[in-house]
Protein backbone atom coordinates (compact mmCIF):
# COMPACT_ATOMS: atom_id res chain seq x y z
CA UNK A 1 0.00 0.00 0.00
CA UNK A 2 1.36 3.63 -0.80
CA UNK A 3 1.69 6.20 1.67
CA UNK A 4 1.21 9.57 0.56
CA UNK A 5 2.01 12.71 2.46
CA UNK A 6 -1.23 14.50 4.45
CA UNK A 7 -3.03 17.57 2.90
CA UNK A 8 -1.91 20.54 5.09
CA UNK A 9 -4.42 23.55 5.00
CA UNK A 10 -4.33 26.59 6.87
CA UNK A 11 -7.16 28.39 6.50
CA UNK A 12 -7.06 32.34 6.66
CA UNK A 13 -8.58 33.79 10.01
CA UNK A 14 -12.20 35.62 9.30
CA UNK A 15 -12.91 38.48 11.36
CA UNK A 16 -16.45 37.64 10.36
CA UNK A 17 -16.73 34.43 12.70
CA UNK A 18 -15.68 37.23 15.76
CA UNK A 19 -18.01 39.05 17.75
CA UNK A 20 -15.92 42.56 17.98
CA UNK A 21 -17.45 45.52 20.50
CA UNK A 22 -18.98 47.87 18.23
CA UNK A 23 -15.77 49.99 19.30
CA UNK A 24 -13.60 48.31 17.94
CA UNK A 25 -12.70 48.35 14.11
CA UNK A 26 -11.98 44.81 13.20
CA UNK A 27 -7.76 44.00 11.73
CA UNK A 28 -8.42 42.63 8.23
CA UNK A 29 -7.75 38.93 8.43
CA UNK A 30 -3.88 37.44 7.17
CA UNK A 31 -3.92 34.46 5.32
CA UNK A 32 -1.56 32.52 7.45
CA UNK A 33 1.52 31.23 5.01
CA UNK A 34 0.86 27.71 4.87
CA UNK A 35 3.29 25.34 6.65
CA UNK A 36 5.54 22.62 4.86
CA UNK A 37 5.26 19.11 4.97
CA UNK A 38 6.28 17.38 7.81
CA UNK A 39 9.71 14.60 6.83
CA UNK A 40 9.16 11.93 5.53
CA UNK A 41 8.96 9.06 8.40
CA UNK A 42 11.41 6.92 8.75
CA UNK A 43 9.12 4.06 8.65
CA UNK A 44 7.41 5.20 5.75
CA UNK A 45 7.29 2.12 2.38
CA UNK A 46 6.83 4.38 -0.36
CA UNK A 47 8.14 7.68 -0.83
CA UNK A 48 7.83 10.49 -4.15
CA UNK A 49 10.93 11.02 -5.76
CA UNK A 50 10.53 14.34 -5.79
CA UNK A 51 9.97 14.83 -2.19
CA UNK A 52 13.05 12.89 -1.03
CA UNK A 53 15.44 14.80 -3.59
CA UNK A 54 13.78 18.53 -2.26
CA UNK A 55 14.92 17.11 1.37
CA UNK A 56 18.22 16.81 0.19
CA UNK A 57 19.00 19.94 -2.41
CA UNK A 58 18.38 17.91 -5.41
CA UNK A 59 16.68 18.98 -8.31
CA UNK A 60 13.48 18.02 -9.11
CA UNK A 61 12.90 14.50 -11.49
CA UNK A 62 11.74 15.39 -14.84
CA UNK A 63 10.22 13.79 -17.53
CA UNK A 64 12.76 12.15 -20.05
CA UNK A 65 10.29 9.91 -22.41
CA UNK A 66 6.69 9.21 -22.15
CA UNK A 67 6.51 6.30 -24.94
CA UNK A 68 7.48 3.50 -25.23
CA UNK A 69 7.92 3.47 -21.32
CA UNK A 70 7.43 6.56 -19.40
CA UNK A 71 10.73 7.18 -17.81
CA UNK A 72 11.97 10.34 -15.45
CA UNK A 73 15.51 11.67 -14.96
CA UNK A 74 17.06 13.01 -11.37
CA UNK A 75 20.33 15.27 -11.85
CA UNK A 76 22.46 15.13 -9.19
CA UNK A 77 26.60 16.36 -8.82
CA UNK A 78 27.50 12.82 -9.15
CA UNK A 79 25.44 11.63 -12.20
CA UNK A 80 21.73 11.13 -13.37
CA UNK A 81 19.81 8.73 -11.95
CA UNK A 82 16.82 7.51 -14.55
CA UNK A 83 14.09 5.10 -13.74
CA UNK A 84 11.47 3.14 -15.45
CA UNK A 85 7.78 3.62 -14.35
CA UNK A 86 6.44 0.07 -13.60
CA UNK A 87 10.25 -1.78 -13.95
CA UNK A 88 12.93 -2.55 -11.76
CA UNK A 89 15.32 -1.42 -14.52
CA UNK A 90 17.29 1.97 -13.50
CA UNK A 91 20.13 3.98 -15.01
CA UNK A 92 23.11 5.78 -13.02
CA UNK A 93 24.84 7.73 -16.30
CA UNK A 94 23.67 5.01 -18.62
CA UNK A 95 24.62 1.68 -16.78
CA UNK A 96 21.83 -0.52 -15.71
CA UNK A 97 21.77 -0.99 -11.71
CA UNK A 98 18.89 -2.68 -11.29
CA UNK A 99 16.33 -1.99 -8.41
CA UNK A 100 14.61 -3.97 -5.80
CA UNK A 101 11.06 -2.37 -6.58
CA UNK A 102 9.62 -1.14 -9.83
CA UNK A 103 9.05 2.46 -8.98
CA UNK A 104 5.06 4.10 -9.71
CA UNK A 105 3.97 7.02 -11.07
CA UNK A 106 1.18 8.06 -8.81
CA UNK A 107 -0.85 11.69 -9.70
CA UNK A 108 1.92 12.88 -12.32
CA UNK A 109 4.41 11.91 -9.22
CA UNK A 110 7.18 9.20 -8.79
CA UNK A 111 7.02 7.26 -6.55
CA UNK A 112 9.72 4.69 -4.93
CA UNK A 113 10.02 2.53 -2.46
CA UNK A 114 12.08 3.30 0.65
CA UNK A 115 14.84 0.59 0.82
CA UNK A 116 15.44 1.58 -2.74
CA UNK A 117 16.31 5.26 -2.01
CA UNK A 118 18.20 4.01 1.00
CA UNK A 119 20.04 0.90 -0.77
CA UNK A 120 20.28 2.23 -4.14
CA UNK A 121 20.07 6.36 -4.70
CA UNK A 122 21.89 7.22 -1.69
CA UNK A 123 24.94 5.25 -2.16
CA UNK A 124 25.22 6.63 -5.99
CA UNK A 125 24.18 10.50 -5.10
CA UNK A 126 26.63 10.39 -2.27
CA UNK A 127 29.76 10.38 -4.62
CA UNK A 128 31.33 7.16 -2.40
CA UNK A 129 33.32 4.69 -4.63
CA UNK A 130 33.39 1.78 -1.81
CA UNK A 131 37.11 1.29 -2.16
CA UNK A 132 40.03 2.33 -0.16
CA UNK A 133 41.47 5.76 -0.10
CA UNK A 134 44.44 4.18 -0.96
CA UNK A 135 45.97 0.65 -1.92
CA UNK A 136 44.90 -1.81 1.00
CA UNK A 137 44.40 -5.55 1.03
CA UNK A 138 42.37 -7.57 -1.87
CA UNK A 139 41.28 -10.83 -2.14
CA UNK A 140 40.46 -12.08 -5.52
CA UNK A 141 38.65 -15.57 -5.98
CA UNK A 142 38.88 -17.44 -9.07
CA UNK A 143 35.53 -19.29 -8.95
CA UNK A 144 35.47 -22.95 -9.53
CA UNK A 145 38.10 -25.21 -9.51
CA UNK A 146 39.15 -28.84 -9.41
CA UNK A 147 36.59 -31.05 -9.93
CA UNK A 148 34.04 -28.03 -9.72
CA UNK A 149 34.76 -26.70 -12.87
CA UNK A 150 32.10 -24.48 -13.73
CA UNK A 151 30.64 -23.78 -17.56
CA UNK A 152 32.18 -25.11 -20.20
CA UNK A 153 32.82 -23.07 -23.59
CA UNK A 154 30.88 -23.62 -26.69
CA UNK A 155 33.90 -22.63 -28.68
CA UNK A 156 36.72 -24.58 -27.44
CA UNK A 157 35.44 -27.07 -24.93
CA UNK A 158 37.62 -24.97 -22.13
CA UNK A 159 36.54 -24.53 -18.98
CA UNK A 160 35.41 -21.98 -16.68
CA UNK A 161 37.83 -22.05 -14.03
CA UNK A 162 40.98 -21.84 -16.12
CA UNK A 163 39.51 -18.75 -17.57
CA UNK A 164 38.99 -17.39 -14.07
CA UNK A 165 42.40 -18.54 -12.97
CA UNK A 166 44.27 -16.53 -15.78
CA UNK A 167 41.84 -13.74 -14.97
CA UNK A 168 42.73 -13.65 -11.29
CA UNK A 169 46.69 -14.08 -12.07
CA UNK A 170 46.94 -11.44 -15.00
CA UNK A 171 44.84 -9.21 -12.57
CA UNK A 172 47.18 -9.93 -9.78
CA UNK A 173 50.30 -8.78 -11.34
CA UNK A 174 48.62 -5.05 -12.53
CA UNK A 175 46.91 -4.65 -8.31
CA UNK A 176 50.49 -5.56 -7.11
CA UNK A 177 52.27 -2.66 -9.54
CA UNK A 178 49.35 -0.07 -8.24
CA UNK A 179 50.55 -0.87 -4.62
CA UNK A 180 47.79 -3.48 -3.39
CA UNK A 181 48.37 -6.19 -1.40
CA UNK A 182 46.83 -9.03 -2.88
CA UNK A 183 45.86 -12.69 -2.22
CA UNK A 184 43.59 -15.21 -4.06
CA UNK A 185 41.97 -17.72 -2.58
CA UNK A 186 43.41 -20.48 -5.35
CA UNK A 187 46.26 -20.50 -7.64
CA UNK A 188 46.11 -23.74 -9.03
CA UNK A 189 43.14 -26.18 -10.04
CA UNK A 190 42.21 -26.79 -6.68
CA UNK A 191 38.37 -26.91 -5.73
CA UNK A 192 37.96 -24.49 -2.59
CA UNK A 193 35.18 -24.88 -0.42
CA UNK A 194 33.19 -21.54 0.02
CA UNK A 195 33.42 -21.07 3.19
CA UNK A 196 37.55 -21.45 3.04
CA UNK A 197 37.57 -18.39 0.55
CA UNK A 198 35.92 -16.06 3.14
CA UNK A 199 37.45 -17.38 5.88
CA UNK A 200 40.84 -16.61 3.78
CA UNK A 201 39.88 -12.86 3.51
CA UNK A 202 39.13 -12.80 7.03
CA UNK A 203 42.50 -13.53 7.74
CA UNK A 204 44.67 -11.42 5.54
CA UNK A 205 41.70 -8.58 7.10
CA UNK A 206 41.26 -7.83 3.21
CA UNK A 207 39.63 -4.28 2.45
CA UNK A 208 37.85 -5.83 -0.72
CA UNK A 209 36.84 -9.43 -1.83
CA UNK A 210 36.46 -9.48 -6.02
CA UNK A 211 34.88 -12.89 -6.90
CA UNK A 212 35.88 -13.78 -10.88
CA UNK A 213 33.50 -16.11 -13.05
CA UNK A 214 32.06 -16.21 -16.38
CA UNK A 215 28.18 -17.21 -17.25
CA UNK A 216 26.48 -19.44 -19.51
CA UNK A 217 22.68 -20.45 -19.98
CA UNK A 218 20.84 -23.41 -20.55
CA UNK A 219 19.24 -24.18 -23.47
CA UNK A 220 20.31 -21.00 -25.65
CA UNK A 221 23.42 -19.48 -27.35
CA UNK A 222 21.79 -15.62 -27.81
CA UNK A 223 22.23 -14.56 -24.22
CA UNK A 224 25.86 -12.22 -23.71
CA UNK A 225 27.10 -9.65 -21.97
CA UNK A 226 28.31 -8.69 -18.57
CA UNK A 227 26.83 -8.78 -14.94
CA UNK A 228 27.97 -7.96 -11.75
CA UNK A 229 26.40 -9.12 -8.37
CA UNK A 230 26.65 -7.91 -4.81
CA UNK A 231 24.10 -8.75 -1.85
CA UNK A 232 20.98 -8.19 -1.54
CA UNK A 233 19.85 -5.69 1.16
CA UNK A 234 17.29 -7.16 3.93
CA UNK A 235 13.56 -6.75 2.96
CA UNK A 236 14.32 -6.99 -0.76
CA UNK A 237 14.04 -10.04 -3.14
CA UNK A 238 16.69 -10.85 -5.38
CA UNK A 239 17.12 -10.23 -8.53
CA UNK A 240 18.24 -13.88 -9.62
CA UNK A 241 17.26 -17.42 -7.21
CA UNK A 242 18.59 -19.99 -9.54
CA UNK A 243 16.27 -22.19 -7.02
CA UNK A 244 17.81 -21.14 -3.64
CA UNK A 245 15.28 -20.41 -1.36
CA UNK A 246 15.19 -16.23 -1.13
CA UNK A 247 14.57 -15.39 2.34
CA UNK A 248 14.12 -11.59 2.40
CA UNK A 249 14.41 -11.42 6.09
CA UNK A 250 17.99 -13.45 6.31
CA UNK A 251 20.59 -10.51 7.58
CA UNK A 252 23.97 -11.85 6.57
CA UNK A 253 27.68 -10.13 7.84
CA UNK A 254 28.04 -8.76 4.40
CA UNK A 255 24.83 -6.43 4.72
CA UNK A 256 26.40 -4.44 6.97
CA UNK A 257 28.09 -3.61 3.75
CA UNK A 258 24.85 -2.92 1.29
CA UNK A 259 26.02 0.88 0.28
CA UNK A 260 30.06 0.15 -0.54
CA UNK A 261 28.99 -3.09 -2.09
CA UNK A 262 26.88 -0.97 -4.78
CA UNK A 263 29.46 1.48 -5.02
CA UNK A 264 32.25 -1.33 -5.69
CA UNK A 265 29.99 -2.85 -8.29
CA UNK A 266 29.09 -0.08 -10.22
CA UNK A 267 32.68 1.14 -10.39
CA UNK A 268 33.82 -2.29 -11.75
CA UNK A 269 31.13 -2.75 -13.82
CA UNK A 270 31.43 0.72 -15.66
CA UNK A 271 34.87 0.17 -16.39
CA UNK A 272 34.66 -3.64 -17.41
CA UNK A 273 31.70 -1.78 -20.07
CA UNK A 274 33.33 1.27 -21.20
CA UNK A 275 36.90 -1.20 -21.71
CA UNK A 276 35.21 -4.19 -23.35
CA UNK A 277 32.08 -2.79 -24.98
CA UNK A 278 30.00 -5.83 -24.22
CA UNK A 279 26.30 -5.33 -23.73
CA UNK A 280 25.33 -4.39 -20.33
CA UNK A 281 23.26 -6.86 -18.37
CA UNK A 282 23.55 -4.83 -15.14
CA UNK A 283 24.67 -4.28 -11.62
CA UNK A 284 22.35 -6.95 -9.87
CA UNK A 285 21.56 -8.40 -6.22
CA UNK A 286 21.64 -12.19 -5.11
CA UNK A 287 21.22 -13.82 -2.09
CA UNK A 288 22.47 -17.01 -2.49
CA UNK A 289 25.91 -16.37 -3.30
CA UNK A 290 27.60 -18.03 0.01
CA UNK A 291 30.86 -16.56 -1.17
CA UNK A 292 29.68 -12.98 -0.85
CA UNK A 293 26.80 -13.83 2.06
CA UNK A 294 29.65 -13.86 4.96
CA UNK A 295 32.37 -11.39 3.84
CA UNK A 296 32.78 -8.61 6.28
CA UNK A 297 34.09 -5.82 3.73
CA UNK A 298 32.83 -4.93 0.41
CA UNK A 299 32.63 -7.76 -2.38
CA UNK A 300 31.03 -8.20 -5.31
CA UNK A 301 31.40 -11.04 -7.86
CA UNK A 302 31.73 -10.43 -11.33
CA UNK A 303 30.34 -12.45 -14.66
CA UNK A 304 32.53 -11.50 -17.39
CA UNK A 305 30.62 -12.76 -19.89
CA UNK A 306 28.71 -15.82 -21.53
CA UNK A 307 30.48 -19.29 -22.73
CA UNK A 308 27.27 -20.23 -24.15
CA UNK A 309 27.46 -17.43 -26.62
CA UNK A 310 29.80 -18.32 -29.51
CA UNK A 311 30.66 -14.56 -30.38
CA UNK A 312 31.56 -14.26 -26.57
CA UNK A 313 33.22 -17.71 -25.87
CA UNK A 314 35.50 -16.80 -28.99
CA UNK A 315 36.29 -13.78 -26.95
CA UNK A 316 36.96 -15.12 -23.72
CA UNK A 317 39.65 -17.78 -24.98
CA UNK A 318 41.80 -15.11 -26.33
CA UNK A 319 44.26 -14.26 -23.89
CA UNK A 320 44.02 -10.25 -25.09
CA UNK A 321 40.97 -9.79 -24.13
CA UNK A 322 41.65 -11.61 -20.06
CA UNK A 323 44.29 -9.38 -20.29
CA UNK A 324 41.60 -6.06 -21.27
CA UNK A 325 39.06 -7.56 -18.21
CA UNK A 326 41.95 -7.35 -15.98
CA UNK A 327 43.12 -3.84 -17.14
CA UNK A 328 39.91 -2.77 -16.36
CA UNK A 329 39.09 -4.22 -13.37
CA UNK A 330 42.84 -2.70 -12.06
CA UNK A 331 41.58 0.92 -13.13
CA UNK A 332 38.67 0.74 -11.50
CA UNK A 333 40.37 0.27 -7.95
CA UNK A 334 43.11 2.69 -9.11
Amino acid sequence: MTERPPDWEQPGLSSASLDFPSSVVPVPSVPLPTPPPPPLREDAVWMPLARWSAERGLDTPRCLSVAPVATYGLTTGQGVFAVQMGSQAAFWDGVDVRLGFAPQLIDGQVWMHALDLRKNLAPLVSGGDGIPRRPGVIVLDPGHGGANPGARSCFNGAWEKDYTLDWALRLRALLANQGWQVWLTRTNDTDVPLADRVALADQCQADLFLSLHFNAAGGGHHQAGLETYCLTPVGMGSHITRNYEDDATQVFPNNAFDEQNLQLAVRVHRALLNATGQTDRGVRRARFLAVLRGQQRPAVLVEGGYLSNPAEARRIADGNFRQQLAGAVAGALQ
